[in-house]
């Protein structure tokens, strides 16, 4: 187990995942698509806007504790859906769970992890959301639905931003392909980290096989190196506003969609019965020129009003992020990136670090800035090129 005292950061986390992780799966995740132009430009447009100091304010009696969804969460901010998670730890996405759990904030579970919802559901109280790409034949969507349903999730997640394959190049430079074929290449990454091996490679091995998508359909719930038909029929190109209308007279509970970058989609998306719209740009990881969550945020949140509660994701590495976030619109963040750091160094303990990291990060912000409550994280704290005099952010 890593010395996570040593580890002072997201980047320190982060490093140590490179090290730890086969460089296919390290990039998988860490990476953005074609010339990562979106992945830059997450980062850079967080670091553009600059926060006013506030001095001369008792901040002894100061809390991160708000609600979402009309529930109590211990500061703004929820584990959004990685469907690597259980390559980078073993059942990753449980030490993901339990992490959030015991911080008291939400956990999404991807449609791609290699833990089965209802494990997720029995051994992780806590906040729990489900995150849908919606299958081509749309039954099959409706079963991962139905499943969720049953096993007591309190939201759905439909993702929107992915209605074609994004163009990944380096993870067939890598050799990483879904399915995942044991080339020279491939292999040769794998045997570079006998830790990784041990520790996660082998103990599915020795526990059932090779790790398997455990909330896929019945027929289609294939290693990872045999499921050639999974492609075919998660085709997305057909998903409409018709498709979120099914959904919400299905699910009962809170309903999202995530992958919003347009105020007029975010209010046809209130319209259609969605009570939470994720602003986001799949981290970087689909669309390369797509435009920063945080600089689409401040229209998106207008336009919204009350009729929704707006979150962002996509590029939040520090407490100072969220501040900005909320600041802008945001009711609260997803982050999936940095808790996942943290579990591929050192599973739930390393989650923990993350999420204990950005939440001190986030206090020491709300000091400076005056903030006694996440609800007074509001315009005037900020100054940078797309903020007025009257504290107002403008597109």
């Amino acid at each position: 187990m890593a010395r996570l005292d040593n580890y002072y950061n997201i980047a320190d986390l982060r490093e140590g995942a490179k090290k730890r992780l086969p460089r296919g799966v390290f990039e998988f995740f860490d990476r953005g698509t074609e010339d990562e132009v979106a992945l830059s430009n997450n980062r850079a447009a967080f670091e553009k806007l600059k926060l006013k100091h506030r001095a001369l304010i008792d901040m002894t009696h100061r809390t991160m504790e708000t609600t979402l969804f009309g529930k109590p969460i211990s500061m703004p901010m929820a584990i959004a859906p990685t469907g690597v998670a259980g390559m980078c730890w073993y059942h990753g996405e449980l030490e993901l769970a339990k992490a959030a759990a015991a911080a008291k904030i939400p956990f999404t579970l991807a449609t791609g992890a290699m833990t089965p919802m209802e494990e997720i559901a029995e051994k992780a109280a806590g906040r729990l959301w489900m995150q849908l790409y919606v299958w081509e034949k749309r039954e099959l969507s409706y079963e991962l639905i139905n499943r969720a349903k049953n096993c007591g999730f309190e939201a759905l997640i439909v993702t929107v931003d992915t209605a074609v394959s994004p163009n990944r190049e380096y993870n067939a430079k890598n050799g990483f392909h879904q399915p995942f074929r044991m080339t020279t290449k491939a292999t040769l990454d794998i045997l570079s980290k006998p830790r990784w091996m041990a520790t996660v490679l082998s103990r599915y091995v020795m526990n059932g096989g090779l790790p398997k998508y455990e909330n896929y359909p019945k027929h289609l719930q294939k290693s990872i190196r045999t499921d050639p038909n999974v492609e075919a029929v998660m085709r997305r190109d057909s998903l409409s506003w018709e498709d979120i209308k099914i959904f919400r007279k299905m699910w009962p509970g809170i309903l999202m969609v995530k992958g919003i970058n347009r105020p007029d989609d975010a209010v046809k998306a209130a319209e259609y019965g969605c009570d939470g719209i994720v602003v986001s740009n799949h981290g970087g990881r689909n669309m390369d020129s797509a435009v920063a969550t945080i600089d689409a945020l401040p229209d998106i949140a207008e336009a919204v009003g009350d009729k929704a509660t707006v979150l962002l994701d996509s590029g939040v590495r520090r407490g100072s992020d969220i501040a900005k976030a909320l600041a802008l619109g945001a009711k609260a963040v997803l982050t999936g990136r940095a808790p996942l750091y943290g579990a591929s160094v050192a599973g739930q303990a390393g989650a923990a670090k993350a999420i204990s990291v950005i939440r001190k990060e986030l206090d020491t912000t709300m000091v400076y800035v005056g903030a006694k409550t996440v609800e007074e994280l509001t315009p005037d704290i900020l100054f940078g090129p797309r903020v007025n005099s009257a504290a107002r952010f403008v597109g």
